[in-house]
């Protein structure tokens, strides 16, 4: 008789402990969703400010552009060179100001996407705190 409630405890003990690792996994899965949720906000909204900048960079800078060519090949003209050499050598300069600026742009969004690190470090973190828990109980 001793021998049979003997069993009936160890299997009371691991039916309990397969519940509350069972328990435990979707505690973490619930985790990992929150977190995964965060992480896609962040990212989602790095890329809204992208989109916004971009929109408006376009918007400003094109107007803002023509006045500068404008300005510039009179400038030019003044100096002696032709109308049509003046236009071209203005727009490069211009062009190439312009894509500087917004090469700098592009690479500081990107930079900001790298550095919220998409992984979940808590999640991970706490599964092997589970894992070694569970390891030591077995």
């Amino acid at each position: 008789m001793a021998g049979q409630d003997h069993a009936g405890g160890l299997a009371d003990l691991l039916g309990g402990l397969a519940s509350d690792v069972s328990a435990l996994f979707r505690t973490e899965i619930q985790l990992a969703k929150a977190e995964a949720s965060e992480k896609l906000s962040e990212v989602l909204k790095a890329g809204r400010t992208l989109a916004i900048g971009a929109v408006l960079a376009v918007g400003a800078v094109g107007v803002f552009l023509a006045a500068l060519v404008s300005g510039g090949a009179t400038l030019l003209v003044q100096t002696g060179m032709s109308q049509p050499a003046a236009n071209f050598v203005s727009a490069l300069v211009v062009t190439l100001v312009v894509g500087g600026v917004a090469w700098a742009m592009i690479s500081r969004s990107i930079a900001e996407f790298n550095a919220n690190k998409l992984n979940m470090e808590r999640t991970t973190q706490s599964l092997q705190m589970d894992a070694a828990a569970v390891k030591e109980n077995l």
